[in-house]
């Protein structure tokens, strides 16, 4: 049986969804171990430190989750993206397939919602 990566990167400009995304990762055995407040900064730690998973707010400042899903994308890197956003409409859920995401999870946040997405993301392969 495969380990599931566990090195994840937060990047929500809400202070309050970082704290509780990380709560409910460090609960689950994830390691979170970066966060970010926007998409550039998502990228730059991304190439830094090299995580398992991005989850990535979709509404940020700088450089929205969209962008950084493409450019983290770009980079080759074996990760999985994940959008996390309150916007669950269609056209955004399709967009960030298309630009590298592999899973999406819709606020509001339930420690079920979160790490069942996530290690949903392994079991496929």
């Amino acid at each position: 049986m495969e380990c599931v990566p566990k090195r994840v990167l937060i990047a929500d400009d809400a202070v309050f969804f970082r704290t509780l995304l990380k709560d409910i990762l460090l609960k689950g055995g994830f390691e979170v171990i970066a966060e970010a407040e926007n998409g550039e900064e998502a990228l730059e730690r991304t190439k830094t430190l090299e995580p398992d998973i991005v989850i990535l707010d979709v509404v940020m400042p700088i450089k929205n989750g969209l962008e950084a899903a493409r450019d983290i994308a770009r980079l080759n890197l074996p990760l999985k993206i994940v959008m996390c956003t309150s916007l669950g409409y269609e056209p955004v859920v399709d967009e960030a397939m298309k630009l590298g995401a592999s899973a999406y999870i819709i606020k509001p946040l339930s420690e079920k919602k979160v790490l069942g997405v996530l290690n949903a993301l392994y079991q496929a392969v």
